[in-house]
């Protein structure tokens, strides 16, 4: 009997260590700033801006927040009335595979 006992205490043991295991995964996520005029915009849809290097394509993020040089967020409202090609913006974007992926966008304090 107590042969038995203890292999099957050994296993539980064993079991409850086991479980206490956590698998931990961390992601880097790098944002980078460029600046540029809005050479194409289209709520939600296209938003290509000319950099030095030429015209530049972004997509659009979950969500895009849009502020002023300040950091002062505008209304929906004023993204459009505010937000039109030839305007000066500086985009905050991530890149997913070849994409450029905008999550703000700042232009100039009135």
């Amino acid at each position: 009997m107590k042969k038995i006992i203890i292999p099957i205490l050994a296993l539980c043991v064993s079991t409850v260590f086991a479980a206490d295991k956590v698998e931990t995964t961390t992601t880097t996520t790098k944002t980078t700033t460029t600046n540029g005029t809005l050479h194409e915009y289209a709520p939600g849809k296209t938003f290509i801006v000319k950099e030095t290097s030429g015209p530049v394509m972004y997509r659009y993020g979950k969500t895009v927040t849009y502020v002023t040089r300040k950091g002062t967020p505008l209304t929906e409202e004023q993204v459009r009335t505010r937000i039109k090609v030839g305007i000066p913006v500086s985009v905050h974007y991530m890149t997913e595979g070849e994409n450029r992926v905008i999550s703000r966008v700042e232009v100039d304090d009135d």
